[in-house]
């Protein structure tokens, strides 16, 4: 197992993170900050937690379940509408670590089951490479080239990330 991200390390992530939100979006009144269960809601709240802090705004955070939009895992057969206000809002999908881009395509059918978005930007803690969708992330904690034969471990109670051998 070897360290990426130790806890400091994370929290000035999450920091600078929060301020690349900050400076890309005008009217933080309009963010909605959506994390994909489960794993990118904790990231969500604590993103949340930092835009009170250092713009003093108050933005809700929603989890999402995307299990029911997934190509991959076929999970539950009927899809479940949240609630989540997002109509003509800048909505954030949050998630811990982007490989092939699957989940956030399931999580982009599963919000626009739920409303129309003015915008969707996505923030991404770890890039690891590896897409088989077109897709990329506006905000993005760290870019890490792995293998497939390699897994990232992000454990927000410890605050630490790992990678590991698959």
């Amino acid at each position: 197992m070897k360290e990426i991200m130790n806890q400091e390390q994370l929290g000035r992530t999450l920091k600078r993170m929060t301020h690349e939100i900050i400076e890309r979006n005008q009217n933080l009144n309009q963010i909605v900050l959506v994390g994909i269960l489960k794993k990118g809601l904790p990231i969500a709240t604590i993103l949340r937690d930092n835009l009170k802090k250092f713009a003093d705004i108050d933005v809700p955070v929603f989890g999402l379940d995307i299990l029911p939009y997934r190509d991959d895992e076929k999970k539950k057969d009927q899809k479940i509408v949240q609630y989540i206000d997002i109509q003509d809002k800048r909505v954030i999908l949050v998630d811990d670590v982007l490989y092939t881009g699957r989940s956030v395509r399931a999580a982009m059918d599963a919000l626009l089951d739920i409303g129309r978005p003015s915008h969707i930007q996505l923030a991404i803690l770890i890039d690891r490479g590896h897409r088989e969708l077109p897709i990329r992330a506006d905000f993005i904690g760290k870019n890490i080239p792995t293998s497939h034969r390699e897994k990232v471990v992000v454990d927000m109670e410890k605050e630490l990330i790992t990678i590991e051998e698959i």
